[in-house]
């Protein structure tokens, strides 16, 4: 197994969270143990990522300039965070959060820090947000769409979302964009805003999404669009190369067949799953239904399916802390679930949406009407 960090590998959910605020360590999010990949016969080339891949000799060169021959091999590189490309982009104090290694500048920094700015109010940001004015930080987040979450929730999800962090001391900027980073002597010292408007910073976090690690299999002549694409067994255009994870542009069955590039856990796993059939001798295809999940202050938001295309939303119960569902349907089939604190809804949904169930829009809003009574 090769990987561009120095480290074993780890999960990087809680990077936004419990590894942000330090209540775990760099041991406790690590997947396994050090001893577990020798026990397993795992052979670790760390720090060192595959800068060459050669198809037809069935190699891979590493930044070290180590060569290692492969009869299959599993793209699984994920992708890096986007930056900013204003002025002020590369001060000091600008942070991603992508690595370990950059969540520990990022602490390191702001055990001084006051103000925090965020830009993106997706996931990231938002987790983010509510670990850092829980620390008692001063934060703002800026979002140049119209409402948070605007590109993977509907609109009463983003409302409620708004209206939590706001409650909890976050200034929330939608429908603004950067004109550039503030600095002094080299260091981040605000956001300027589009209408000149300046928020001071401390520490900026920029939170705007990922692109996907492709180019080192697109040089070696895979084909590559919004990812690398992959038929429904994970395999890329070379032979013997497979791709998983938020890299792999992928046919997804909730989606109707078209090609979708996930960015979750979730997807990573159940891809690995179906190569991992696939490399033993058996007949397997990625058809698992994706699902998500983010945990903001008390909130523990669990998403089913995949919303895009929706053409009716019902509310089910009211957007309260103490939970209330987003069905997203399509011609009158559920297709997606957000569901708020609200652990039965999500575990019930999932039913209306693997058979794409027609439900009755006054019934899926009655909150007292379970679920799997209209699978």
């Amino acid at each position: 197994m090769i990987g561009a960090e120095p480290e074993l590998p780890y999960e990087r959910p809680p990077l936004t969270k419990h590894y942000l605020s330090g209540t775990k360590s760099a041991g406790e999010i690590r997947i396994r143990s050090e001893g577990f990949w020798s026990e397993q016969k795992i052979s670790l080339h760390l720090g060192s990522p595959v800068v060459v891949l050669d198809a037809a000799r069935r190699t891979v060169v590493l930044q070290s300039g180590q060569r290692i021959g492969y009869r299959n091999l599993v793209w699984a590189a994920g992708g890096r965070a986007r930056h900013l490309t204003c002025a002020g982009h590369a001060a000091a104090g600008v942070h991603s959060i992508r690595h370990r290694v950059e969540v520990d500048r990022l602490r390191a920094e702001l055990s001084a820090a006051r103000r925090v700015v965020i830009v993106g109010a997706g996931y990231i940001g938002l987790e983010a947000a509510a670990t850092l004015v829980k620390q008692g930080k001063r934060v703002a987040v800026i979002e140049a769409c119209d409402r948070v979450l605007a590109r993977v929730a509907g609109a009463p999800l983003s409302t409620f979302y708004e209206a939590q962090h706001r409650q909890h001391g976050v200034d929330v900027r939608v429908g603004a964009t950067v004109q550039c980073v503030e600095e002094h002597n080299g260091h981040a010292t605000g956001v300027r805003l589009a209408t000149a408007e300046v928020l001071p910073a401390d520490v900026v976090i920029v939170g705007i999404g990922i692109q996907p690690e492709v180019e080192v299999l697109a040089q070696a002549g895979a084909r590559v669009a919004n990812g690398l694409v992959v038929d429904e067994a994970c395999r890329t255009t070379l032979p013997d190369v497979f791709a998983i994870g938020d890299c792999a542009l992928h046919p997804n069955h909730f989606a109707d067949g078209r090609s979708v590039r996930l960015e979750s856990v979730q997807n990573a796993t159940d891809q690995a799953v179906t190569v991992a059939a696939v490399l033993t001798g058996q007949s397997a295809t990625y058809r698992s239904v994706p699902w998500f999940w983010s945990e903001q202050y008390d909130l523990r938001l669990q998403t089913v399916g995949l919303s895009q295309g929706f053409d009716e939303m019902v509310v089910r119960g009211d957007p309260a802390p103490a939970g209330f569902s987003v069905v997203y349907l399509r011609q009158g089939a559920v297709i997606a679930l957000d569901c708020m604190n609200a652990t039965r809804d999500f575990v019930q949904g999932k039913t209306l949406v693997l058979n794409r169930s027609h439900a009755d829009p006054h019934q899926l809003a009655d909150s007292s009407v379970p679920l799997k009574t209209l699978a």
